[in-house]
């Protein structure tokens, strides 16, 4: 038996169980597969709820992942395409991820190349915001890319 105040010792489960209650305490079993097994006397209330509190702290520091997404057609006009890579370069900076894709509509299918042109020339320009993670690839009548912010410091 271990624990705050008691002396570690090897004692009878119904001594162990005694002395835990005279301090007020619960006798947790930590080690059942140890021989002898080991038991703890404590608060097990007040542990489980520090153990919540960790874990809530834990999971406000982890990051939620942000996808934005960019939508251009296989046509788009230079003016129109310097005006989604600043959105996408915004996007980037703000540490979202980044899905730009190409949306063929009815014949322009003919037109994949230069959907696949488009793409990887955003990939090109916004080469010191962020990394590509999937290489632009035709799924139906959508050509998609994404990409990562790159890690700031």
């Amino acid at each position: 038996m271990v624990g705050d105040n008691v002396e570690m010792d090897i004692y009878p489960i119904k001594k162990a169980l005694s002395i835990a209650q005279e301090m007020g305490l619960d006798l947790v079993e930590i080690s059942p597969n140890a021989k002898p097994p080991v038991a703890k006397v404590m608060d097990y209330k007040k542990f489980l709820y520090e153990q919540k509190k960790r874990e809530k702290a834990m999971k406000a520091k982890a990051s939620k992942v942000v996808v934005k997404e960019i939508r251009f057609g296989p046509n788009t006009d230079d003016h129109d395409y310097e005006f989604k890579k600043r959105n996408a370069e915004k996007f980037l900076k703000d540490g979202a991820k980044l899905k730009a894709f190409v949306f063929f509509k009815g014949r322009s299918i003919v037109f994949k190349d230069k959907g696949e042109i488009l793409l990887l020339r955003l990939a090109q320009d916004l080469e010191e915001y962020g990394k590509v993670e999937q290489m632009p690839k035709l799924e139906g009548k959508r050509m998609t890319m994404f990409m990562a912010p790159k890690k700031t410091k």
